[in-house]
């Protein structure tokens, strides 16, 4: 008997932790810029789920990235913290540690009682050997997932799809939800821990998206088995072109100077910028896809009610950085503008009351926000590490904003012509340095591979040993006394659209000083202290252990 009452009591205790506990939903969308719903002021796109949800919550207008490229920005939401911190890109010759990604959100989470699931894409190299040592796969309850891009059909490309009943990326995605949302656990290629999620459990889902990136759009063939979403929606449209737009043909001054940013040495998929007709084409792709993300929305979001969950889990919606779509010219992403920094994101809490939700902030705010709101709203203590900043406060406005400046950074500086750089900004101005741009011409080594006969990918895409010094270098020069080569200056609130350089305006001279004198105390507080919590991922390193490292 007593034994049955321990037991009882127990369970009691475990029932009463779920029902005080939110279940938390966090959906990553994947090159998406800030105007691509209507809530965010397109008045072409259909988005009606994703406008109920700004609208039932809270939406940011003035949320940015730390990092306007996908692996660093999703490495900054999971460890909320700055890349310079972290230490993880594309050109960086790292992968998270295992003693980084135990601080990470999910992982702190799991910790303290939440059940985890993760949906759709991942694009951070975690463990030893990156992301074929299978370290995210075992630390979750439920995955189902793929690693680096979907692609518009996920089958084609990952096996853990090939049995979903759809083809196309967001429903393959969405019947990962649903199996999770229902508790059937009947998916077959779904991994998971235990068979069914405990009811007494809360839990925290998080979903990624790889779209409306590229890598799924220019994928699209419009094939009959497509839904109709996918191969009619706004083609019958009028699509304007983005204010500033330049054809490359007709680019006479570049937004930067070319001994700044090789825009020459551009990776090959932008090129869509390059004319109206493509643009218009690549447009309506991205529509389309945010369409159907946006169906998707609605369908959790009743899944959720029928469930009877919807009273009690927290959704969370945002970008890993914006795009460029011909704006002065200029495709692709890695830079510090408006365009790729700032992103869409809301929270809608239904655990709060009515009073705080149905409106907007302006708080400048980011996405390495995101886990420390996270921890709070589930009552867990945030780690040191952390960075960013918790919302909790400002969502039921106890407080009107979190930090008086923002900054972010791009230490993806390649062959592909990006420059490194480093921003800061208020809600007035933006004060933006750039540093030397070394490195070798993609195109010059374009032409070399295809008279040798050498793989593109590898000599483009893998990242040998001696360039992990360079990384390293990119992240600590500034803070030894790099100076900057160029500089710029914008006046947000009369120049959103940041046309007109002010660094040479001697009348703003005195704002010139100040946001120097900020930009070095943010740049400081982004590295922070201590070593990065990171291993060796490079083709070298993959070489020793017998593996043929394949660049995601």
């Amino acid at each position: 008997m007593r034994y049955f009452l321990l037991a009882w009591c127990l369970l009691a205790q475990s029932v009463l932790f779920a029902q005080e506990k939110p279940n938390f939903i966090f959906i990553l969308t994947d090159d998406q810029q800030y105007g691509l719903m209507g809530c965010t002021g397109n008045s072409i796109v259909q988005t009606p789920n994703l406008d109920k949800l700004a609208s039932d919550g809270v939406l940011f207008t003035n949320a940015h990235v730390t990092s306007a490229i996908c692996t660093p920005s999703r490495a900054s939401i999971l460890t909320s913290q700055f890349e310079r911190k972290h230490g993880i890109n594309f050109n960086s010759g790292t992968s998270m540690s295992e003693e980084g990604w135990a601080t990470t959100y999910p992982m702190v989470m799991r910790e303290n009682g939440y059940y985890t699931g993760w949906i759709g894409k991942n694009h951070v190299p975690v463990g030893e050997g990156g992301y074929s040592s299978g370290l995210m796969e075992k630390s979750f309850d439920y995955w189902y997932a793929g690693h680096g891009h979907l692609r518009f059909y996920p089958k084609e490309v990952h096996e853990i799809f090939k049995n979903a009943k759809h083809d196309t990326q967001a429903e393959i995605v969405g019947e990962g939800i649903k199996d999770f949302l229902s508790n059937e656990q009947k998916l077959q290629g779904a991994v998971k821990f235990i068979d069914q999620r405990p009811q007494d459990q809360p839990f925290i889902l998080s979903v990624s998206f790889n779209l409306p990136h590229g890598a799924g759009t220019s994928t699209m063939e419009m094939r009959e088995t497509d839904d109709e979403i996918y191969r009619t929606l706004y083609r019958d449209k009028e699509i304007p072109l983005p204010d500033n737009y330049v054809a490359k043909a007709d680019i006479t001054n570049p937004k930067l100077p070319e001994a700044i940013h090789h825009a020459e040495d551009r990776q090959a998929s932008y090129d869509w910028v390059n004319t109206p007709e493509a643009y218009r084409d690549r447009m309506i792709r991205q529509m389309q896809t945010m369409t159907g993300i946006d169906r998707l929305v609605g369908q959790l979001r009743e899944s959720l009610k029928k469930q009877k969950l919807d009273k009690n889990t927290i959704i969370v919606f945002t970008s890993d950085h914006g795009l460029f779509s011909g704006q002065f010219g200029l495709g692709g992403k890695a830079l510090c503008y408006e365009i790729t920094t700032h992103v869409p994101m809301m929270v809608y809490n239904p655990t709060v009351k009515k009073k705080h939700s149905g409106r907007t902030s302006d708080a400048l705010v980011q996405t390495i926000d995101i886990a420390p709101t996270l921890l709070s709203l589930a009552g867990i203590p945030i780690p040191e590490s952390y960075q960013g900043r918790d919302l909790s406060r400002l969502l039921q406005q106890e407080e009107k904003k979190v930090r008086d400046y923002l900054y972010t950074e791009n230490l993806w500086s390649t062959s592909f012509g990006n420059p490194r750089c480093e921003s800061v900004q208020d809600k007035e101005w933006k004060y933006i340095r750039y540093y030397k741009n070394k490195n070798a011409s993609a195109a010059e080594q374009i032409k070399t591979a295809k008279e040798m006969g050498i793989p593109l990918k590898n000599l483009l895409y893998n990242v040998y040993d001696k360039q992990l010094a360079l990384y390293r270098s990119f992240v600590e020069s500034p803070l030894e006394g790099e100076t900057a080569v160029y500089e710029e200056l914008y006046h947000l609130k009369t120049d959103p659209q940041e046309k007109g350089n002010l660094v040479g305006n001697q009348s703003n001279q005195a704002i010139l000083q100040k946001m120097r004198s900020v930009w070095k105390k943010e740049i400081e507080f982004a590295r922070g202290k201590g070593s990065t919590k990171v291993i060796r991922y490079t083709a070298d390193s993959e070489s020793e252990r017998g593996v043929v490292i394949e660049p995601k």
